[in-house]
C-alpha cells in the first residue's frame, strides 16, 4: 500500500507557486482546510486562481488570502460574506467567474472523473451562457460547461488514512468530495490521521487513489459565519 503522508502543512504545499489555479473545500466557512490556507498566506503566493464555493469572511478562510492580495481570480457561486472581497470586486482589483452552485459541484465532479464537459440547462438566458455553446435536449435548452482544470485541490476531511482514504463528518463533505482528485494533485487535510486498515470500508466516502498527500491538521478554530438560536422561553 502507497503511504501518502506527510509530516507538515509545509511538505504538502510543496510545489504551490504563483499563478496556479487550486481548488479550495468548504461550504461557507463548514468543512475549509484552515491549516492549508494558513500555510498559503506564509507563502506569500500571488496571482492565484481560487475555486470555491465562497470567499470565506474578512477575517478567516479565504478571505485572509483576499487580505494579503493574493488571489486574482475567484471562480465561486456565493461570496455575500466578504465586505474584501465585494470591495476588490467592486474596485477591479480582483476577477470574478460567479457560477451557479449545481454547476459548479459538476465542473469539479466532471474534472474528477475525466469527463472534459457537460450540458446543463442553469443559467441558459442569463450572463452565465454568454460566449458559450448552447444546444436543445427534449425540448429545453442547456449550455456546454467545461470541466475545471487545477494544479492543486486542497480538501478537508474528518478521519483519513495514510493510504489517503477519507471519511467526511456531516454537512463539511460539501464541495471536499467533488474536489478530491479533480486536480493535478489533491492534498488532503484531517483532523485524525490513522495507519491503513483503520477505517471501515463500507464508511470510506473517498478513496486513496483521488488523493496523493494526507496531513494531519491541528489547532482547527472551526468557526460558524452566522449563529443563529432560538430565544429561551
Amino acid at each position: 500500500m502507497i503511504n501518502k503522508k506527510v509530516n507538515s502543512v509545509t511538505e504538502a504545499l510543496q510545489g504551490i507557486e504563483d499563478n496556479m489555479t487550486i481548488m479550495l473545500g468548504g461550504f461557507g466557512l463548514c468543512g475549509i482546510p484552515e491549516n492549508s490556507i494558513a500555510e498559503l498566506v506564509k507563502k506569500e503566493v500571488t496571482n492565484l486562481t481560487c475555486i470555491s464555493n465562497n470567499a470565506g469572511v474578512d477575517d478567516f478562510g479565504l478571505g485572509l488570502l483576499l487580505q494579503k492580495k493574493q488571489i486574482k481570480k475567484m471562480i465561486s457561486s456565493y461570496v455575500g460574506e466578504n465586505a474584501e472581497f465585494e470591495r476588490q470586486m467592486l474596485s477591479g482589483e480582483l476577477e470574478v467567474e460567479l457560477t451557479p452552485q449545481g454547476t459548479l459541484a459538476e465542473k469539479c465532479r466532471a474534472a474528477q472523473a475525466g469527463i472534459p464537459a457537460f450540458f446543463t440547462p442553469a443559467g441558459y438566458g442569463t450572463e452565465v451562457a454568454e460566449g458559450k455553446e448552447t444546444r436543445e435536449f427534449n425540448g429545453k435548452m442547456h449550455v456546454l460547461e467545461h470541466a475545471f482544470k487545477a494544479d492543486f485541490s486542497i480538501v478537508k476531511a474528518w478521519k483519513g488514512d495514510e493510504a489517503g482514504n477519507l471519511i467526511f463528518k456531516g454537512t463539511a463533505r460539501n464541495f471536499n468530495a467533488p474536489m478530491a482528485g479533480a486536480a493535478k494533485i489533491t492534498i488532503a487535510e484531517v483532523e485524525e490521521l490513522l495507519p491503513v486498515g483503520s477505517l471501515d470500508p463500507n464508511q470510506i466516502h473517498i478513496p486513496g487513489i483521488m488523493i496523493q498527500r494526507i496531513f494531519q491538521g491541528e489547532k482547527f478554530e472551526k468557526r460558524i459565519e452566522q449563529r443563529t438560536v432560538r430565544q429561551r422561553n
